[in-house]
């Protein structure tokens, strides 16, 4: 059980920590019977200034502000790094209490996934099928089931998510319209580091030398950018131009590098303002993705 969180609510300076699915749901028809709007942030916790900005957003939106911290399992693959994912309640609790949040929903697995828990939602076609849903078979599967329980339980007007999971973003906006889900989906912009890196849990995995190769994605991605608004617009020439800095990295192995229609995700062969580049990459035991669409400044 996540530090803190504990199988009943209890109120710590104005947050409200929920575990219980039926008592979270219970709060949050009384939230919207009271005519309250919900502004709901789902993640996984370890929470960074990416997080934080959605969390921002929320606030401002919303007449109340949700956190959810779930590492969900059903979106791990077998050999990934569900244990040892980077998790750490009682620092998520204080910068959540710094964002304004009011409610922290922090459910263990049992309570998303009982013993005889036995559905799914899946969304298929191009926009789960490649680049992400290729590389890692079940995992929209995952997120897409989890997302949808979440909705449920939390019932928000309001949902944030990152555009830096550009794929992810596509496919609960795919799932809300397939499954007439009475939720505003808005994306936001990737958070980056001072030199450019975008914003993850997972970069604390990286040793001092791999924190540098990193930094290949996001020189990448402006390269690519500079190349496109200084006219290029074929696709196989701008590809080959970031393969070939990513792979000036020793370390650094590519998964996909993929231009993309950013609505769709269906490849292109000419590049246009509707390109987004998406890239994923594994340096050392470290699996790393980023963004950009082509005609905005990185």
């Amino acid at each position: 059980m996540p530090l803190g969180c504990s199988a009943s609510s209890q109120y710590q300076d104005f947050i409200k920590i929920v575990s219980d699915v039926d008592e979270m749901q219970r709060s949050c028809q009384a939230l919207r019977a009271a005519g309250k709007r919900i502004a709901f942030v789902p993640t996984m916790g370890y929470l960074h200034e990416g997080h934080l900005s959605l969390l921002h957003e929320g606030r401002r939106r919303g007449d109340v502000l949700v956190l959810s911290v779930f590492v969900n399992p059903a979106q791990f693959g077998a050999g990934e790094d569900l244990d040892r994912y980077p998790r750490d309640f009682a620092r998520d609790e204080q910068l959540a209490r710094e964002a304004g949040v009011d409610l922290i929903f922090c459910p263990q697995a049992e309570e998303v996934y009982p013993p005889d828990f036995s559905s799914a939602v899946d969304v298929e076609g191009a926009l789960t099928g490649t680049l992400e849903g290729a590389c890692r078979p079940g995992h929209f599967r995952g997120v897409a089931t989890v997302v949808a329980k979440l909705f449920n339980i939390v019932q928000p007007h309001l949902a944030l998510f990152g555009r830096k999971d550009f794929q992810q973003l596509a496919m609960v906006r795919q799932m809300v319209r397939d499954l007439n889900f009475p939720v505003e989906i808005q994306g936001m912009p990737i958070v980056r580091e001072e030199d450019g890196l975008a914003m993850s849990s997972r970069n604390v995995y990286l040793s001092t030398g791999e924190r540098r190769q990193s930094l290949a994605l996001v020189d990448s991605l402006r390269l690519a950018a500079h190349l496109f608004a200084s006219g290029e617009r074929d696709a196989d020439v701008l590809l080959d131009r970031v393969r070939a800095r990513l792979q000036a990295e020793p370390d650094l192995v590519i998964d996909y590098v993929k231009l993309c229609h950013r609505d769709t995700l269906v490849e292109v062969t000419r590049a246009d303002a509707r390109s987004v580049l998406l890239l994923a990459v594994k340096i050392g035991n470290t699996r790393l993705i980023d963004n950009h669409i082509l005609h905005e400044e990185v």
